[in-house]
């Protein structure tokens, strides 16, 4: 069976349809769901996931309505919407670096926004909305200090990994610093949030996450045909049409937003970013960035680390960000074994 079809449409137009990415795609959609009613159902008033999915059309009792509708469905729904915009900020900074290990946990976006948010606890003792807002604009100074300190007649992905590392050392050194004048109140707050958490997250969370996501999400599936060409190299995609300073911009900042808000809504959530859009080629076998696959995954991913945390110690025991952490810790490791021992490392 081949993994590749071609459509022709009636104007003369044809379009290349890759099976097996659309059926990873689908496939992923449906484990995103449901996870998501498995996710709502359980905590100290469990549902049966019939009872969810019929209280999410509007069928179940009062109760029902309130602990789905007012309590769960938020929380579930920033843990979607964030494991997406990760999975899909990671593949855009892994293709514009053509490099595996080129993710915002890598490049030190995670810990500018962070020190944003630090800054609005520790400094101004400031308000959740506050601290949601410091860290936002945390990931952006961050970003914007990378590309252009790694800008020099245009941006390379390995100087921009090199410049990114460097960045992230010294705003862990700053976050260090930050925690060590704090008192112990701003130091637990700030301690809490760095771990990357789900926990009380509500509709206030989720519209500035969706109005992002319905705004990013299709200008970066647009540009994904640009993308694409520009891992042939510069030259060859110049020659092509593709202007590719400008894409790789655009890209760049596109993915910065989505990463900063992420991390604005639920704190810095390790290694989705990372391992999202490695599962999604995997997967899928398919050459390019595998962006809506990597999307999907991230937030799949995000969705059943949230329920495996749940389940083995309680809605609000174990924060999500230690188990993606934990996952994307051993991921990484092997990634960095298979990477030498093919000797691009």
């Amino acid at each position: 069976m081949k993994s590749n079809r071609v459509l022709r449409t009636p104007g003369g137009l044809s379009l290349r349809l890759d099976v097996r990415a659309v059926t990873v795609v689908v496939l992923l959609l449906l484990a995103a769901f449901a996870a998501s009613v498995v996710l709502i159902g359980t905590g100290d008033f469990p549902i049966p996931a019939g009872d969810v999915v019929k209280t999410l059309f509007g069928n179940g009792d009062a109760g029902q309505e309130f602990i789905v509708n007012e309590l769960r469905l938020p929380r579930v729904l920033v843990g979607l919407l964030v494991g997406a915009s990760l999975g899909l900020g990671g593949a855009l900074f892994q293709a514009v670096t053509r490099n595996p290990l080129g993710s915002p946990d890598v490049l030190g976006l995670g810990q500018g926004a962070t020190a944003g948010a630090l800054v609005m606890i520790v400094l101004f003792s400031g308000s959740a909305a506050q601290v949601t807002l410091g860290a936002l604009v945390g990931g952006l100074v961050t970003g914007l200090a990378i590309y252009l300190l790694a800008w020099k007649q245009g941006v390379h992905g390995y100087r921009l990994v090199l410049v990114g590392i460097g960045v992230s050392a010294i705003v862990t050194a700053v976050n260090g610093y930050l925690l060590t004048v704090s008192d112990i109140v701003d130091a637990t707050r700030a301690l809490v949030w760095m771990t990357g958490s789900l926990n009380g997250r509500d509709w206030d969370q989720v519209w500035p996450l969706l109005a992002v996501c319905a705004v990013l999400v299709p200008l970066v599936l647009v540009n994904a045909r640009g993308l694409r060409m520009m891992e042939m190299g510069d030259d060859v995609s110049n020659a092509l049409g593709v202007r590719v300073e400008r894409v790789r911009a655009l890209l760049m900042v596109a993915a910065v937003l989505l990463t900063a808000t992420a991390t604005a809504a639920a704190g810095p959530v390790g290694f989705v970013a990372l391992t999202a859009p490695q599962l999604a080629r995997r997967l899928t076998r398919s050459p390019g960035p595998n962006l809506l696959a990597s999307l999907c995954m991230g937030a799949a991913l995000l969705v059943t680390a949230d329920w495996a945390s749940q389940r083995a110690f309680g809605a609000d025991q174990l924060p999500v960000g230690v188990v993606t952490g934990v996952l994307g810790g051993v991921y990484l490791l092997w990634l960095l074994v298979t990477e030498r021992r093919a000797g691009r490392i």
